[in-house]
């Protein structure tokens, strides 16, 4: 391996990947994705979709998922900083209903892979961020559930500056909390 570092979490299926970054006068080169180094780190898939967005400080976007069609999620910041939030919804899972938050951000160079099944969002902590994420699977728009970002029960201890003036889409002030969803499935 060697190209990559990979830290697991409390919350088994979650890895924060830092790649080696090789840096002079001129710069620095990284890979970002090598199918060998994933593959020798437990992460052999197809990614099939690549995504970008870009947001201003205080846009939180989710907690979203993938009802049906649940996609493996490849993400990182390009240009920024960002908390990103993932939650367990394996069934079965000990740690179902659980959180890890991790900081993103094109200095510290850091990926998160987040596996099926889990909701995902993150909230912008620099004046503008670029995220990129790559996917196991395609969107589908009509299969998309949420979880509201501030479900007391999930308790989620977002970096949020006093003063800041959080952006959240209405369709994100409007999904129900964990315990809802959990008996729907």
């Amino acid at each position: 391996m060697g190209k990559i570092k990979v830290e697991t979490c409390e919350i088994e299926g979650l890895k924060i990947i830092t790649p080696t970054v090789f840096g002079d006068e001129r710069g620095y080169f990284m890979e970002t994705y090598n199918y060998n180094d994933f593959k020798e780190a437990g992460i052999d898939l197809e990614f099939v979709q690549d995504n970008q967005s870009a947001s201003k400080k205080g846009v939180l976007r989710g907690l979203h998922f993938q009802i049906n069609y649940p996609q493996d999620k490849l993400v990182r910041v390009i240009r920024g900083e960002v908390f990103d939030v993932a939650v367990d919804m394996r069934p079965g899972s000990e740690t179902y209903g659980k959180w890890h938050g991790v900081r993103l951000s094109e200095e510290n160079k850091k990926m998160f892979f987040i596996p099926r099944n889990f909701a995902h969002g993150f909230l912008v902590l620099s004046d503008y961020a670029e995220f990129t994420y790559k996917c196991t699977d395609f969107y589908h728009p009509n299969d998309e559930g949420g979880i509201i970002w501030n479900d007391p029960g999930l308790a989620i201890s977002w970096p949020i500056e006093e003063g800041l003036k959080l952006t959240i889409s209405e369709k994100d002030t409007r999904w129900p909390v964990f315990d809802e969803i959990r008996k729907d499935r």
